[in-house]
């Protein structure tokens, strides 16, 4: 699977914005404060090949609803063959809130984002943010990952000052190194 992050990247840069998949280790750090177990409703942004989807669907309950959103045709395509089962979107998470109408859904306990946050416009992550943060119920959870190098570019900055403004809770993990490149998780409360 990682030719395919390097296809992928290759082809499109700003679609899939990853050389290879996330670690194992990243996926647990991404999970592990989101309390899954007892979420009812959770959404999977940007999953790709579902590096972090392995670890949200072994942790949440079989009663809760999962869902997943990409935009990149290929990797939804990888997705569906190795899950199967799993509801996914072929869309942009832009458009979580439609996709939750349709589904008689309007408010989720969890949100786990593989989104590449660095190669996106002011306008495009304050877009994601303020419609994730308008799903997520009172105490719900966000977790997304970012580089260290990238945390000290315009980039970084303006999604750490953002996600600090925009939830009660935010706790930046350690880094987890055995991840290509390295990186930490925000985990984030509403």
């Amino acid at each position: 699977m990682p030719s395919h992050f390097i296809r992928e990247f290759i082809r499109n840069p700003r679609r899939t914005g990853a050389i290879a998949p996330s670690s194992s280790r990243l996926a647990r750090e991404m999970v592990a404060r989101m309390n899954l177990e007892a979420a009812s409703v959770v959404v999977e942004y940007g999953p790709g090949t579902g590096a972090f989807t392995a670890e949200i669907l072994a942790r949440k309950s079989p009663h809760s609803l999962y869902l997943a959103i990409e935009q990149n045709p290929k990797m939804t395509s990888l997705f569906r063959k190795r899950f199967p089962g799993a509801l996914i979107f072929e869309d942009s998470v832009e458009n979580v809130s439609r996709i939750l109408k349709e589904l008689g859904q309007s408010e989720v306990d969890c949100v786990i984002s593989g989104l590449p946050w660095s190669i996106f416009s002011f306008e495009l992550l304050e877009r994601i943010l303020t419609a994730t943060h308008s799903i997520l119920r009172p105490g719900g959870h966000f977790s997304t990952f970012a580089y260290p190098p990238g945390n000290l570019m315009p980039s970084g900055k303006r999604l750490q000052k953002r996600l600090t403004s925009l939830f009660s809770r935010v706790h930046k993990s350690r880094v987890v190194w055995r991840n290509l490149p390295p990186a930490f998780v925000y985990h984030c409360v509403k």
